[in-house]
């Protein structure tokens, strides 16, 4: 198996990041000219912990892991941008998907000039390792994994993701957005058995920060090492730092509650609809529905005040609409809308 260090950009691996100024000096706090800011107080007018080091003490003791082993992203998107441009020589190497999954992943891959190869699941949904596999060759530097899988909403098989794992010469990116609404499907407990593992997670989803954009990433210090160097320097700002830091000691579990009871009344009650064709198993919080004519009944839901995802010319999920789980009376509007189609 390649080690890391061999599998990073040569420039990469010679690159000296920027310093900022509050790299130069760790001591107690003084008299601050050391960074070109304005000196009149406003609460914003320092420049935020580039290392974010308050917010890793805090996010290391809920996730029980290292702080060495955690970067911090301005949403996952960030993170997802930074493997291609640390592991990725662009118009040269590649990277393998499952398909369909998370677009992000193409995307990013398209910016840096990556080749992007993608595996379609089972017609299930289901993941098999070997296929996976067989699309990489020796210029395949990473791989994706959507583990609750966005927009099927499925966990991947736990035994198939570690093969691969196991098996694949490159970095492997499992991204777990969805995983506080799963049966114990993470693999962040066994982080330190995959040093070529990347873990991804979000504070955007269980726990209700989207706006504040915050993504994490769990790997081997070595790793992020490499993305810490490779970030601009004040990635997340000191409002986000603040807010999140409070946030965090609330915890998601009463939402996710609520939410996995509301799911449950979902998958209960849209199969007995005329209008829903197929409901599919789900580990998010949201579900994918086949109907009949899906462009049709998405307009319709919009005509009566409801927005959902039309997922249906993504392969594999012809006639297909995603659904967010919603607050009960949300949810209660979208039964009566599908009701009346």
């Amino acid at each position: 198996m390649a080690e890391i260090e061999d599998l990073v950009r040569e420039n990469i691996r010679g690159l000296a990041p920027y310093s900022t100024a509050r790299d130069d000096y760790d001591g107690p706090v003084g008299i601050q000219l050391d960074a070109n800011e304005s000196p009149f107080e406003n609460g914003y007018n320092r420049y935020p912990d580039p290392h974010q080091k308050e917010l890793k003490k805090l996010i290391a003791r809920i996730k029980g892991v290292p702080e060495e082993c955690i970067f911090i992203g301005n949403g996952s998107d960030e993170a997802i941008d930074l493997v291609f441009r640390v592991f990725c020589e662009p118009g040269r190497d590649n990277a393998v998907a499952i398909t369909p999954t998370y677009s992000m992943y193409r995307v990013a891959a398209a910016v840096n000039d990556v080749a992007f190869r993608e595996v379609p699941l089972s017609e299930r949904f289901g993941f098999n390792a070997s296929g996976l596999l067989e699309a990489a060759d020796d210029r395949t530097k990473l791989a994706f994994l959507c583990s609750p899988n966005n927009p099927t909403g499925n966990l991947l098989d736990k035994d198939e993701v570690e093969r691969f794992v196991g098996a694949f010469d490159g970095i492997t990116v499992l991204d777990e957005a969805y995983i506080d609404f799963a049966p114990g499907g993470s693999f962040l407990p066994r982080l330190a058995e995959f040093p070529r593992l990347v873990i991804l997670q979000t504070l955007s989803k269980a726990w209700g920060m989207a706006g504040l954009r915050l993504g994490l990433a769990f790997a081997s210090p070595e790793i992020t090492g490499y993305l810490s160097r490779v970030k601009y320097p004040y990635n997340i700002n000191c409002v986000t730092q603040q807010i999140v830091s409070r946030q965090l000691a609330e915890g998601p579990e009463e939402g996710v509650r609520g939410l996995l009871d509301e799911r449950g009344r979902l998958l209960r009650i849209l199969p007995t609809l005329p209008v829903v064709r197929e409901i599919y198993p789900t580990d998010a919080n949201f579900v994918l529905v086949r109907v009949d004519n899906p462009g049709e009944v998405y307009r319709q839901l919009i005509d009566g005040g409801v927005i959902v995802r039309d997922r249906s010319s993504l392969h594999g999920c012809g006639g297909c609409l995603r659904i967010t789980v919603g607050t009960p009376q949300e949810n209660d509007k979208l039964i009566q809308l599908l009701g009346q189609l």
